[in-house]
């Protein structure tokens, strides 16, 4: 029984069906509406308890209308058959349908929808454009894609478990009153009038406060993780005191927003247990006039009593769960506004993977301002042939990464077209683009998983053998046969720690290499390949690179102008166009801006005022 529940909702068989709309009511509907038959027995669940506990008062009073009114030889005659039906009631009935409702929130709902909300926001945010991360904290959307699964889930459970089984009892109550007599169901309707009222009044307030909390703790998080991430620039600068001044600013501003939200609770709760004490002194007194007048039985005197105070303390939960279901909401709100943005970079509906046999590149008169009105690239033309490889020269923001970036296709041109062996990038999927594509980046970033898993992320399907020779290959074997992390892992199997911190620069690059080596790609860019490398290093694996460079149509961006000199190719950008191509000695022969680079280098590097 448990097992099928369970198994209702399986929250990673399934991709996101569509991009989660805008809109509180539309985001929470786009995940409900995916188990939205177990949404309808919660539903079923929770009026069946209603009318249950609404019964129990009703036998209760019919039991006491029994006792005071037979003769006490006949009482237990007369009332057994009451008696009998309270206790199936109460050990049969209400028993079965908890039970019910119980599976349906506990063994289904609470695990699987959680989870579900997660993992299909996290497979919307994970193919995002690189400028939808660069524009925010990924601890802050890490957090966000996290909490959203347990608010949405709660908070829609709440709504169904105590304000709907709040209405669904005052129904079935009015309804029985109302049967007995028309004049009690006035203080209940007055009573449900005042609290409409009163909840119109206050919830939009507290809705308005929890959303703002939420933005609160959501930007305190971020400046937190945002600490803890640079930990190592806190230190070297000693900057913890400032990193506090940081950080306080955004807890203040949270706990201002949380005092005046909880201003608002208080006056909630009080308020609400002032109508509840209306409730039940109101229907009493009239319970209690009406028999006085003979117009109604004392066991409608025994029912009203309990059935009101069990009205009056369900409607004081509700203002415990208020609070939370709105901070729950504004949770949701907040999180929504990462996860419902549309991905910035798709795939056209008709794209086709890219093949790639030779590598030949061609940049046809592109532009690229980064929405920008000017600058950046502009107009230019470049053709590499199969097996070419060139160097990429220019001042930092000549638009050296730019080019590759557009290449990569992390970024759609605002006119031009790129084409790899004769296909427009822009016809193919992304995935396939990069699939052909080996890069090694100057900020190398590792995974917190085993260097093992590292290394085979350019392969996923190599095998330990490969995985230790193109190591081998990278040099990198030497330093990994002596790892062992905090939990006892070596060699291989040892984990490299949060972007690779347990490692040095050079030790990351040359992980990066190996990968980029078990990949094997056509294309190779080497972004700052070496610069974390030690000289000892660097001369070491230039004869790998050489070795991973035939046969391949390579780019490569330094700042040290030594280590691309023997390129076949050398093209000069400057403020987006090229300004100068030619091997190394037709560029000091032609004595332009190449040359002038060249003599302004200092200890190897390039001269930014140049």
């Amino acid at each position: 029984m448990l097992r099928y529940f369970e198994n209702l909702i399986i929250p990673t068989a399934k991709e996101t069906p569509g991009n989660p709309p805008e809109g509180i009511l539309s985001f929470y509907w786009f995940f409900i509406r995916q188990a939205k038959g177990l949404f309808i027995m919660l539903l079923v669940a929770s009026f069946l308890v209603a009318v249950t506990d609404a019964a129990i008062p009703i036998f209760m009073g019919r039991l006491v209308k029994a006792l005071t009114t037979s003769a006490p030889e006949l009482v237990v005659g007369n009332s057994q058959h009451l008696v009998l039906s309270l206790v199936i009631l109460v050990l049969a009935v209400k028993p079965l349908v908890m039970a019910f409702q119980a599976l349906v929130l506990n063994q289904a709902i609470a695990p699987g929808m959680t989870n579900l909300v997660r993992w299909q926001s996290h497979w919307h945010v994970i193919r995002q454009n690189l400028t939808f991360f660069q524009n925010d904290f990924a601890g802050r959307i890490g957090s966000r894609v996290l909490e959203v699964g347990f608010a949405l889930r709660n908070s829609a459970v709440s709504v169904i478990s105590v304000v709907w089984y709040l209405a669904a009892l005052g129904l079935v109550g009015a309804l029985f009153l109302a049967t007995a007599s028309l004049w009690l169901v006035i203080p209940v309707l007055g009573w449900t009038i005042a609290y409409v009222g009163f909840l119109a009044f206050i919830v939009p307030k507290i809705r308005r406060g929890s959303r703002n909390i939420a933005y609160a703790r959501s930007d305190m998080v971020g400046r937190i993780v945002d600490s803890y991430t640079n930990i190592m620039t806190v230190k070297l600068f000693a900057r913890a005191e400032d990193e506090d001044a940081f950080v306080r600013e955004s807890v203040d501003v949270h706990t201002g927003r949380m005092t005046t939200q909880h201003r608002w609770l208080s006056l909630f709760g009080i308020g609400l247990s002032l109508l509840s004490g209306l409730l039940i002194a109101g229907t009493a007194s009239m319970a209690i006039w009406l028999w006085s007048q003979g117009k109604v039985g004392i066991d409608i005197v025994a029912i009203v009593l309990p059935m009101t105070l069990q009205i009056s303390s369900i409607s004081s939960r509700v203002a415990l769960e208020i609070s939370t279901i709105f901070e729950q909401l504004g949770t949701v709100h907040e999180s929504m506004e990462t996860i419902a943005q549309p991905i910035g970079l798709t795939d056209k509906a008709n794209a086709k993977p890219l093949v790639v046999k030779k590598g030949g590149i061609r940049f046809d008169n592109i532009s690229f301002h980064y929405g920008r009105k000017g600058g950046i690239i502009e107009n230019l033309t470049l053709d590499i042939k199969p097996g070419e490889r060139i160097g990429l020269v220019g001042r930092s923001g000549a638009g050296k990464s730019t080019l590759v970036n557009l290449l990569l296709r992390f970024y759609d041109l605002e006119s031009g077209r790129i084409l790899i062996d004769g296909q427009n990038i822009a016809d193919a999927t992304q995935e396939s683009i990069r699939r052909h594509i080996s890069v090694v980046t100057q900020d190398t970033s590792l995974l917190h998983r085993s260097i093992h898993e590292n290394i085979a992320y350019g392969r996923s399907n190599a095998t330990r053998a490969e995985v230790i020779a193109a190591a081998e290959q990278a040099h990198a074997v030497e330093f990994i046969e002596h790892l062992t992390d905090w939990n006892g892992l070596a060699g291989f199997d040892a984990h490299v720690g949060e972007r690779g911190v347990k490692l040095s620069g050079g030790q990351r690059q040359r992980i990066a290499i190996a990968r980029v080596i078990l990949k094997n790609a056509p294309i190779l860019i080497l972004d700052e390949a070496t610069s974390a490398l030690d000289s000892e290093v660097e001369s070491a694996i230039q004869s790998s690179l050489e070795n991973l460079m035939q046969d391949r149509t390579v780019i490569a961006i330094a700042h040290r102008l030594s280590t691309i000199a023997a390129m076949d190719r050398l093209v000069v950008l400057d403020r987006g166009q090229i300004v100068e191509q030619g091997t190394h000695h037709e560029l000091l022969a032609l004595g332009g801006h190449y040359a002038r680079l060249w003599d302004r280098q200092s200890g190897g590097f390039l001269d930014p005022e140049g």
